[in-house]
């Protein structure tokens, strides 16, 4: 983390201030806290180091679903109210390498499913903008954490936007990485083919400097890329001649006119540095949220399948027989937004409708696959809005799912395709922070910091 030398701050004045605020907790940013003893030990074995990390003392939260050893791990719900892990996710180990301190885990959607951070079991966290109003989802601990001043930066996940909506509704920047870029070993599941944990700091700086420590192969996650990344080291300076996409349906009558003009503004400040923007059709994205939600349901349905009550995890007081012990676990253990879904995934994968639903689905991902290859070769980015509204009011979208499905609309092409997108802060509507969102094509999160810096200038 970069500081003006006229105001250093040191590690254990960062640590102490960041465990003050973690302590009041106005916003329910975090489910665990780290007490003081504990925090001071890891600081002082950070301190010992010969060689200072890149992190080195920097207060960091970690999102709920993401495994710590020795810390509790809950992913916001009953189910794992008392689970401990007994090791750490790669990028935890490799945050904990560079010198970053964890103070607590953050709030977050039950299993990553929902888009205000509601269906947590631990309640719901409130944006630091309005308390009034959602901090978005599923990693709205983490965006609220870092836009609240507990932490200067945080780890997310992303399944179909998860860590770019809250990061928008709460003024910070974050990335949802290329697919495969970042290990996935320790994240507990939601759905694995879209899964992917990416930073979230406040500033363009730290957004990149965590993604430097936590990207790189692994081997013990089967989907870490391995290959050649096909992006130069070395980027280009400037933006001269970059050509932007936008597409004319993610700026349609859906769109509050106030977020829409704040987005269009990006283009134009990056036209005065020499950028180019023209408008096109990107095609089948208005098939993208069902196709997700398919997809992603489906995988829920697999992944959550482990939690039945008998190996580890809350188990139901009073059962009649092994199948009714399974049926009042899940029933009691789970909440209504994560029971809605896995019965529609369970419903698209069962008999005589898996061809009619999830095949047809993975199909239609397929296509919009090529669609978006079709645009990167016309297009260096393509700009779009983050959400299509700013934050709603706490209890607004629970009575329409729908409704909050919809929400999704333009950061679920991203995880369908596999490729890298960021949100950024681009302005207010209402006092409310609004986010821009850049995609680019696989393996180009250079690309998108350059010109997020750029249109900072």
């Amino acid at each position: 983390m970069k500081t003006d030398e006229k105001q250093s701050v040191s590690p254990e004045e960062m640590v102490r201030a960041a465990l003050e605020k973690a302590e009041k907790d106005e916003w329910n940013c975090l489910i665990t806290r780290l007490g003081r003893e504990e925090t001071e030990n890891r600081l002082a074995e950070v301190l010992v180091r010969p060689e200072p990390g890149r992190l080195s003392g920097i207060p960091i939260v970690v999102k709920d679903n993401i495994c710590t050893k020795g810390v509790r791990t809950t992913c916001g719900s009953k189910m794992l109210e008392h689970f401990v892990p007994g090791y750490s996710a790669t990028v935890v180990e490799r945050l904990e390498r560079e010198g970053a301190v964890l103070i607590g885990k953050s709030n977050m959607d039950e299993f990553g499913m929902g888009s205000t951070s509601e269906s947590s079991f631990f309640g719901a966290v409130k944006n630091p903008h309005d308390a009034g109003r959602v901090a978005g989802g599923s990693s709205g601990g983490s965006a609220a954490a870092v836009a609240s001043g507990i932490v200067p930066m945080a780890l997310g996940t992303d399944t179909g936007g998860s860590i770019r909506q809250p990061a928008s509704h709460c003024g910070v920047y974050g990335l949802k990485p290329t697919y495969g870029t970042v290990s996935r070993y320790g994240l507990v599941a939601y759905a694995s083919s879209m899964d992917q944990i990416g930073p979230m700091a406040g500033t363009l700086s730290d957004l990149e400097l965590l993604y430097e420590v936590i990207r790189g192969a692994d081997e013990k996650d089967s989907t870490s890329f391995r290959g050649k990344t096909g992006e130069k080291t070395e980027c280009p300076s400037g933006v001269e001649g970059l050509r932007i996409g936008i597409p004319r349906g993610f700026f349609s009558e859906t769109v509050e006119p106030g977020v829409s003009e704040q987005v269009l503004r990006v283009a134009e400040k990056l036209a005065e540095r020499g950028a180019v923007s023209e408008e096109f059709d990107l095609e089948l994205t208005e098939y993208a949220v069902p196709t997700y939600y398919i997809i992603a349901c489906a995988e829920a349905g697999s992944n959550l399948e482990r939690y039945d009550g008998v190996k580890y995890g809350y188990r139901t007081a009073e059962y009649e027989g092994l199948h009714d012990m399974y049926k009042k676990t899940r029933s009691e253990g789970f909440g209504e937004e994560v029971r809605r879904r896995l019965i529609l995934g369970t419903f698209v994968l069962s008999h005589g409708y898996y061809d009619a639903y999830y095949r047809k689905a993975c199909q239609v991902r397929n296509r919009i696959y090529q669609a978006f290859r079709k645009a990167f070769e016309r297009f260096d980015v393509i700009l779009t809005p983050v959400a299509p509204t700013v934050a709603p009011r706490l209890g607004e979208l629970t009575p329409d799912p729908i409704r909050m499905y919809l929400s999704d609309l333009f950061t679920v092409p991203a995880n369908l395709t596999g490729v890298p997108a960021i949100s950024f802060p681009c302005g207010r509507v209402n006092g409310l922070p609004v986010g821009a969102q850049l995609i680019s094509g696989h393996f180009c999160e250079k690309t998108l910091f350059r010109v997020v810096a750029e249109y900072e200038k």
